[in-house]
């Protein structure tokens, strides 16, 4: 693979203009399918339900013998009352809450407006501390939705404070807000620790050049697949998270080994082609692992899972892509203008760079020395850090959506709460169907044993279909959803599906489903995680030949994974940095979140891996002894691997700061997650179990030797064609020294 990458960068070196058409015909290209299939007609809405679900089935039999189940109507909003003097019947509170339902009556849109005084259809709590108006609307244009709910918010905010009035529902579909400042700064602070690592503007910015282009290619292309089909807004939103953290650190990799191979003497072309070759066969390896682990979110069965997962693999394979062939372009118009100026005088002065030879003593050398002479304070002190992180974790809870919206602070939130406190889940009430040939005679049993579950607060009267043989009864619980009551009492009910003779019993409504959404993503993430643990010691088995480095590999994921899941806990679900993070708090964790940060992390964390043991396994093919090696492997890469993971981590952060929930709770997880195994796997817990295995460390039983397939990221098929080619032209493998015209990048 090292020689056809190699190839691959020469060539785009030296047709660097056919290179940068290509793309930009590409990006062109993109942008006009996305044009025509946007004006091609509305696509509708991606889809995040779960067809199969055991709720989802009921459902469908109930909506075919009770139609009008199906049928909800026009949009509502609530108008909920909890006044200060706590009773909603006194002469005076009652006349200023039948002014307010006046006005409200003349909002646009409103069609009708409910009495929750009228004695036929009373919607007061039986301490009458609350009541509710229900204002109904017929259907509505997107522009109607957002002008008559900011109407019906206005003479919310515009009412007497002494009545308590929260506005429940919301007419306007949520979405992703506006991106904020925080993604900007992160990009910036990303830009300046290139400049610091490379120690040249021009560099840095060719860095960031290729990671921002390819996150726009990536991102157009996913938005032209979604003008024919429906792309959901998550998915979006990871293509670019990842793309961009990815694209910087692939182009990072390669432009250092460019900038060694311009400092060791080699010429601008020969540079590219040998980054290209030993760096690029690592990117391609390394964005491979996080292109097959986002792949793999098939197993989960779920569509939008699975389009997430496909929509952040694109990104990653424009990054790889673009890393190979436009980046050698760049680097060959850059030429020696990739080092800083000390190094280019340097260079010109006939001072080169010598790979293998001593480096000055740094901060990060020093470091790699003392974790390799103090393995087992290093294991210690990193193992219980990370086991901190996660204790969190233990108490996690997961939804499949939060009821009363995502942000708790909001009037619709308050109203839901208001209504759950008074009358239990009238909101999301349980659907509960009795099939059978004589079900009418066995209702009144079914309906008492139901009333006297716990967490039960009341069950409507049944209502039969058509031919007899099914029964509907609404049970309104005492919690919401998402309670953990409401959950045992939909499995209680299933349990007992069978116990009276004759009638079988389902459960379904949107708390049902609901219920089964988030059970099946928590089984598809316990299938997803073996499947990632399997894949992550088939790749590391090839890539570094040895046994017991992708165990420790893996093991070192599973430690940075439950951190990631630990914080992000005791962040969104305990709310710690409440006044930090701008994204609602408080609410159980999105269950599609575990997911994504286990397929994510996976990839994340091989590349640390790939980066950071390859050199060490590069300095151990040398004939270096192991502890020597991982020194020497250390100082090559970690300098490469702290800046990658910096910079990673403040794109993440600047994502983090976001105000949407999902979008902040991903990078939130990643950033944890990237800290904890670049910091500290990867920099404290490798090199300290590799010294304390020595030789055994990388021992491959010889059958398996001979049967696994070779990544040759260190480049010997092209230690082998320059000796061969050396010996041919009787050079003795000799290096001429820069020309002024090679000096000069030209």
């Amino acid at each position: 693979m090292s020689t056809f990458l190699a190839r691959l960068g020469r060539w785009s070196a030296r047709h660097r203009l056919v290179v940068i058409g290509a793309w930009l015909l590409i990006f062109a290209g993109l942008i006009g399918a996305m044009i025509v299939g946007t004006n091609s007609g509305d696509v509708g809405e991606a889809s995040e339900s779960i067809p199969d679900s055991p709720a989802s089935q009921a459902l469908d039999r109930m909506n075919e013998e009770f139609p009008s189940a199906g049928d909800s109507g026009g949009a509502e909003l609530q108008l909920v009352f909890a006044p200060d003097n706590q009773d909603v019947t006194n002469s005076a509170t009652a006349a200023k809450i039948s002014g307010i339902l006046s006005d409200a009556a003349q909002l646009p849109g409103v069609e009708a407006v409910s009495d929750p005084f009228d004695s036929t259809r009373p919607y007061v709590s039986q301490d009458r501390n609350l009541a509710v108006a229900t204002l109904s609307y017929g259907e509505l244009t997107d522009q109607q939705q957002i002008d008559n709910y900011e109407a019906a918010l206005d003479l919310q905010q515009d009412a007497d404070a002494s009545l308590g009035v929260e506005l429940g529902g919301n007419l306007v579909p949520l979405g992703a807000p506006a991106p904020g400042p925080g993604e900007g700064v992160g990009v910036i602070v990303a830009f300046l620790v290139l400049i610091l690592t490379f120690g040249s503007l021009l560099a840095a910015g060719v860095n960031l050049l290729i990671a921002v282009f390819g996150v726009g290619v990536s991102l157009v292309g996913v938005l032209a697949l979604g003008s024919f089909m429906p792309i959901g807004e998550n998915s979006i939103i990871l293509a670019a998270m990842l793309g961009l953290a990815v694209g910087i650190d692939y182009s990072l990799f390669i432009l250092s080994r460019f900038r060694n191979e311009l400092r060791s003497g080699k010429s601008v072309e020969d540079a590219v082609a040998r980054a290209t070759g030993t760096a690029g066969t690592s990117v391609v390896f390394a964005g491979l692992t996080v292109i097959v682990a986002l792949v793999a979110l098939l197993v989960a069965n779920l569509s939008f899972i699975t389009e997430m997962g496909f929509a952040a693999a694109a990104a990653v394979a424009v990054s790889v892509l673009l890393s190979l062939t436009l980046l050698p372009a760049l680097m060959r118009t850059l030429g020696t203008k990739a080092l800083s100026g000390k190094q280019r005088r340097a260079l010109a002065a006939g001072e080169l760079w010598v790979e293998g030879a001593e480096q000055k003593r740094g901060l990060l050398r020093g470091w790699g020395s003392f974790v390799v002479k103090k393995p087992v304070v290093s294991i210690l002190a990193g193992t219980l850090l990370l086991v901190v992180a996660a204790l969190p974790l233990l108490s996690m809870k997961t939804a499949f959506s939060i009821p009363g919206g995502s942000d708790p602070s909001t009037t619709e939130r308050a109203a839901y709460n208001l209504i759950v406190d008074e009358f239990g889940g009238i909101q999301s009430p349980l659907l509960v169907l009795a099939e059978g040939d004589d079900v009418r005679s066995h209702t009144a049993a079914l309906a008492q044993d139901l009333a006297d579950r716990d967490g039960v607060r009341m069950v409507l009267p049944a209502e039969y279909s058509a031919d007899g043989t099914m029964a509907r009864m609404t049970v309104i619980p005492e919690g919401s959803p998402i309670d953990q009551q409401t959950k045992d009492l939909v499995q209680q009910v299933r349990d007992d599906a069978d116990a009276i003779s004759g009638v079988h019993v389902e459960v379904t409504g949107e708390t049902a489903i609901g219920i089964d959404q988030d059970a099946a993503l928590m089984a598809a993430l316990i299938k997803y995680l073996v499947v990632i643990v399997v894949i992550s010691l088939l790749l590391l088995l090839v890539m570094f030949r040895s046994i017991l480095i992708p165990l420790i590999a893996t093991l070192g994921y599973l430690l940075s994974l439950g951190a990631s899941f630990g914080a992000s806990t005791a962040v969104f679900q305990w709310g710690w940095l409440d006044p930090v993070i701008a994204a609602p708090q408080g609410d159980p964790m999105l269950s599609l979140l575990p997911l994504l940060l286990v397929g994510v992390l996976f990839g994340l964390a091989m590349d640390y891996q790939v980066f950071l043991v390859s050199r060490m396994k590069e300095m151990h093919d040398r004939g270096m002894s192991p502890k020597q090696a991982i020194r020497e492997g250390f100082a090559r890469s970690a300098p490469v691997l702290v800046a990658a993971a910096t910079i990673m981590t403040v794109v993440f952060a600047g994502f983090a700061t976001g105000t949407f929930a999902i979008g902040a709770s991903i990078a939130f997880g990643l950033m944890i997650g990237v800290m904890a195994d670049a910091f500290i796997v990867r920099l404290v817990l490798m090199p300290a179990l590799l010294s304390l295995l020595g030789e055994s460390a990388w021992w491959l039983p010889r059958w398996l030797d001979r049967i696994l397939p070779r990544v040759d990221s260190e480049g010997h098929a092209l230690d082998a064609a320059e000796d061969e080619a050396a010996a041919s032209d009787g050079s003795g493998g000799g290096q001429d020294a820069p020309s002024p015209r090679q000096l000069a990048g030209v």
